[in-house]
């Protein structure tokens, strides 16, 4: 029986590791591609189109200097940090303060508040009212633009609320026997127990901040103030001459071509070196650690 039961189990874990093997090929294969196309010699490439897992050769890296070199890059890689840093921060403060309270037994009308903010994710005033607000506010063309209307989440909050109620009361009783008042109990015992949920919930907001360039373009004008997707939207898909201006200036297709495959990396690359840091808090349970006995 025990031989079997061993057997069973090495064929379960070889096909468990082909499987993952292979889901995580198909995960990466995509960004291998690019990496490989934005690195290979522009005019073999346009004449073997597909699928790459090798590099063509010889290795060109004139669309990584054209991109890096482009003025509107930079400006882009430093507003997307303000919006994410920023946005990140504000929407982690608001969601975590409403969490708290809501979560607590106390509060006793925190059912028809739920109810109240569940409703908003259904309906919503749609795109013109979002605009005339966000004018009448005086805030178009302003960074504001892009940071409040995505400074609180609703989902983030159900989600996070969800993580607060299932702490033990006995742990906030324990804290208020010794003094704590609300801020330290949220401080010092809620958000430490809670941090894989509030780790995954910023990280969460921070790419959606990253990829974010909708908002930007209905109440951003000023070029100065684009997030880095929008330049980058400007060279994927509108190809215009003028996103290239500032740069090394681009005469034919097959440079352009690859220049975008660079652009993709230099955009996404950033925000892929986050996951390593933070990916320890998928796997963890949210209350490992907060009570023993």
């Amino acid at each position: 029986m025990r031989l079997r039961d061993s057997r069973l189990r090495r064929i379960f874990v070889v096909v468990n590791a082909i499987l993952l093997a292979l889901i995580g090929f198909c995960c990466l294969a995509p960004m291998l591609n690019v990496l490989w196309c934005s690195i290979s010699d522009p005019i073999a490439l346009t004449r073997d189109q597909g699928f790459r897992l090798l590099p063509i050769f010889p290795l060109n890296f004139s669309g990584y200097e054209t991109v890096l070199g482009y003025r509107n890059i930079a400006i882009g890689y430093m507003n997307t940090l303000i919006y994410v840093v920023l946005g990140t921060a504000l929407n982690l403060v608001l969601t975590t303060l409403a969490a708290y309270v809501l979560s607590r037994k106390r509060f006793a009308p925190r059912n028809r508040v739920m109810l109240f903010l569940a409703f908003t994710m259904l309906f919503n005033g749609g795109m013109i009212p979002n605009y005339m607000l966000v004018r009448n506010l005086g805030l178009l063309d302003h960074y504001a633009a892009v940071l409040l209307p995505s400074a609180f989440s609703v989902f983030n909050l159900v989600i996070m609320r969800t993580s607060f109620a299932e702490i033990p009361d006995s742990l906030e009783e324990s804290a208020r026997l010794d003094g704590a008042n609300e801020l330290q109990i949220l401080v010092r015992i809620i958000i430490p127990v809670s941090k894989a949920t509030v780790a995954v919930i910023a990280l969460f907001v921070a790419i959606a901040f990253w990829n974010s360039w909708f908002t930007a373009s209905i109440y951003l004008q000023d070029r100065d103030k684009w997030p880095l997707q929008m330049f980058l939207r400007e060279i994927l898909i509108t190809t215009s001459q003028r996103s290239l201006s500032s740069g090394v200036r681009m005469n034919t297709v097959v440079q352009q071509t690859l220049v975008k495959y660079c652009t993709i990396m230099v955009a996404t690359v950033p925000i892929l070196c986050i996951y390593p840091f933070v990916q320890k808090y998928f796997v963890k349970g949210v209350m490992l650690g907060s009570i023993k006995g």
